[in-house]
């Protein structure tokens, strides 16, 4: 289980085909596989917080940092805003934490005033979901091509190409 919990724990998603496999052909049920996709989430969130709040703090200090900040204010509104307009909800939360990572997710539920249990609850939800839709797309893909290293590589293109190729076709249609 450690292995399992340790590709995890890999950012931004890498390792949950690797994760997913590893589990599977080790005779963990999916529950289980899940728990540890969960317990990988709040060791992030016990990481990332008090680097969060850190940042937060050294930013009302210093005025470099404080533009910086003002900066990533910004590029998180538009992202808030591609996610459901000026008022954001807990569900557009939800799919900034699915559509980016849950430290971005993090950051916005900050922004949108939510405190650590809250912020962290809606950033995971989103991160779980993200981890289902991969850990499903894995294993169906793996079914069919009966290769791991092929399936994991895969998939991590995946990740990383359909969300540019959704991106420019979003820009397309918005066009016409």
């Amino acid at each position: 289980m450690l292995p399992v919990l340790l590709l995890f724990l890999i950012p931004l998603g890498a390792g949950i085909p690797a994760g997913v496999l590893l589990a599977r052909n080790g005779g963990l049920y999916w529950p289980v596989t899940m728990f540890l996709y969960l317990v990988s989430d709040v060791i992030l969130a016990l990481y990332f917080e008090p680097i969060l709040r850190l940042v937060i703090s050294l930013c009302r200090k210093t005025p470099q940092l404080a533009r910086a900040a003002q900066a990533m204010r910004t590029a998180i509104s538009q992202i808030m805003a591609q996610y459901g307009g000026g008022g954001v909800g807990p569900f557009a939360l939800i799919l900034i934490s699915f559509g980016v990572d849950p430290m971005t997710g993090r950051a916005a539920t900050v922004l949108a005033g939510h405190g650590v249990v809250s912020g962290w609850s809606l950033a995971i939800t989103g991160d779980m979901m993200y981890y289902a839709l991969v850990a499903y797309t894995t294993l169906k893909v793996d079914s069919a091509l009966g290769n791991a290293y092929a399936t994991t590589a895969l998939v991590m293109m995946c990740m990383i190409v359909v969300p540019i190729l959704v991106r420019r076709a979003r820009t397309a249609f918005s066009r016409i």
